[in-house]
């Protein structure tokens, strides 16, 4: 320049953009540290340093959730059943409402949980979850008069376990036959044949099986069968009533699914960065 200086622009809120570009990347790509330094150029000393620098810090949640009508609720275990995490989700669209980490599936725990998310606007009209019955107590706690209806799939899976895959025992050939239907039911004509059915069931079988003394593994499990879908009828059947109420939670564990594969790419992660890692990873990933 004429002047003899030189002069040099330093943009911070640029620098902080990209950066942060790279650790959504780590986040919801699942991308190592090493393939992130071949894509941005950062040696992989700078990159650990985005990466801890952003996990030192939680993301800014500021959402209003009065619009989600009905969710769909589930958990799961991360690192064997040391951790738990617990999601929301919305049923329209299938985006995540809310995430927690290192959570257990207690009905203390879920009410504070759930009182969160209604004093961030969550009114919910309905809720599809599995079968823990923690999980609707708390639900009907702080959200009296919730529609609450079981997962189709948790129902089958559980009491086709229960009944054995070749079961020797008659009532328990029977049972299975109708469990396997359970996913089909599309149409109130079905649900009320599965009802009558299982009624039948119940008369020729199941009074049967409850007047004597259940002894080994085998017919203890039918009776945890039998046991489950007496409980679970009343709230099964509401999505066919109103076609926004799923019928099943498949949503939301196909998400845990992909969130456990990017998760376990950095299995070296430090303790004390977990939970931030999971608040990022629901604030930036949503589907």
């Amino acid at each position: 320049m004429a002047c003899g200086k030189t002069f040099c622009w330093n943009n911070k809120g640029s620098k902080r953009r990209k950066e942060k570009a790279w650790f959504s990347q780590w986040i919801t790509e699942g991308y190592s540290v090493k393939q992130l330094n071949k894509h941005s150029s950062h040696s992989p000393g700078k990159v650990r340093g985005i990466i801890s620098d952003w996990l030192n810090h939680r993301p800014l949640l500021d959402i209003d959730l009065s619009k989600v009508i009905n969710i769909i609720c589930d958990g799961t275990f991360i690192e064997g059943r040391r951790h738990g995490i617990y999601a929301v989700m919305n049923a329209k669209g299938h985006s995540l409402v809310s995430g927690v980490y290192d959570i257990k599936e207690k009905v203390r725990e879920l009410i504070i949980y759930f009182n969160v998310l209604k004093q961030m606007g969550l009114n919910p009209k309905s809720a599809t979850i599995d079968g823990k019955p923690g999980i609707s107590q708390a639900l009907e706690a702080v959200w009296p008069g919730i529609i609450i209806q079981r997962c189709l799939v948790h129902i089958q899976r559980q009491g086709l376990m229960w009944c054995r895959i070749k079961p020797k025992r008659t009532d328990a050939k029977r049972l299975r036959k109708l469990l396997l239907t359970v996913t089909g039911i599309k149409t109130a004509a079905q649900a009320k044949e599965f009802i009558n059915t299982f009624k039948v069931w119940e008369q020729r079988h199941g009074k049967r099986l409850m007047s004597t003394k259940v002894s080994g593994w085998v017919a203890s499990d039918l009776v945890r069968a039998r046991s489950m879908v007496i409980k679970a009828l009343p709230n099964m059947f509401f999505f066919l009533k109103d076609s926004r109420i799923p019928s099943t939670s498949n949503a939301i564990e196909g998400y845990f699914s992909r969130l456990k594969e990017k998760y376990y790419r950095h299995r070296g992660l430090a303790r004390r960065h977990r939970v931030q890692y999971f608040d990022w990873y629901f604030h930036l990933v949503k589907r």
